[in-house]
């Protein structure tokens, strides 16, 4: 049944998320600013995650909303923990500011998805020009910060299985620090129901928890780094101890 339900909402995504398109680069050709170009895919990518709770049951609650700064301009870089392509339609739907994703280039090559994020307020960057594409993150993250842009980034740059824990990487950290922006540590148990690069999802409740925002100001970039992995991964024993087992 889950892998019935799995391929039911995977065709479900990829039908739907041709309009969604279309109209993305329809009113980018006509001019439309990038809030609005952003609504759009915002609105495709809540669609993605409602239907997963109604196709397969993948259901979410949050923690800590309350931790996140408020004002139409107050900045913040989000740093996630990465599990699973889940977080990746789910934090745009739940946070009151738009987000701007990091990612790699190589992403926009991908028929109608890379397209639509090609066409909004994104970061895209070529991993092999390390010092030009942070350099590129820096000068794009002031941008967007001043708008009222959230800047969102995995510092483990890639899924990692569930119960395991990735290589934090200093990008993110770094930006903060070049930007004077606070980052908010968020740690999301999305493989329990959506396995890192599996088809079969499961029926199941992720948890996201968000932590308080820390500021970076005077900071050293692996220093802070070092304070959001020990608070993600804390937390992420705290949320899904099954999945830590034998692990201190």
């Amino acid at each position: 049944m889950n892998l019935l339900r799995s391929a039911l909402h995977m065709a479900f995504m990829f039908v739907t998320v041709i309009p969604y398109t279309v109209a993305i680069l329809v009113v980018r050709l006509f001019g439309a600013k990038g809030a609005m170009r952003y609504t759009i895919a915002q609105k495709w990518l809540k669609l993605s995650v409602d239907s997963a709770r109604v196709i397969i049951g993948i259901r979410y609650q949050v923690h800590g909303q309350g931790n996140l700064p408020v004002g139409e301009t107050s900045p913040a870089i989000l740093l996630v923990k990465h599990q699973s392509t889940y977080e990746t339609f789910l934090m745009p739907a739940i946070m009151p500011h738009p987000l701007a994703y990091v990612f790699k280039k190589e992403l926009l090559y991908v028929p109608f998805f890379g397209w639509s994020i090609g066409s909004l307020d994104m970061i895209h960057i070529d991993r092999s020009q390390r010092a030009k594409a942070f350099a590129k993150v820096v000068e794009q993250g002031k941008a967007l910060l001043a708008r009222g842009v959230w800047v969102i980034m995995f510092p483990e740059g890639t899924r990692i299985p569930r119960g395991e824990r990735g290589s934090y990487k200093s990008g993110g950290t770094r930006l903060a620090i070049a930007t004077g922006a606070p980052v908010i540590p968020v740690a999301v148990t999305s493989a329990k129901c959506w396995p890192r690069k599996a088809f079969i999802k499961h029926p199941g409740v992720v948890d996201v928890s968000i932590g308080k925002p820390i500021p970076s100001e005077g900071r050293e970039a692996d220093e802070l780094m070092c304070e959001v992995e020990t608070w993600i991964e804390a937390e992420m024993h705290r949320l899904d101890p099954e999945a830590y087992v034998g692990q201190r």
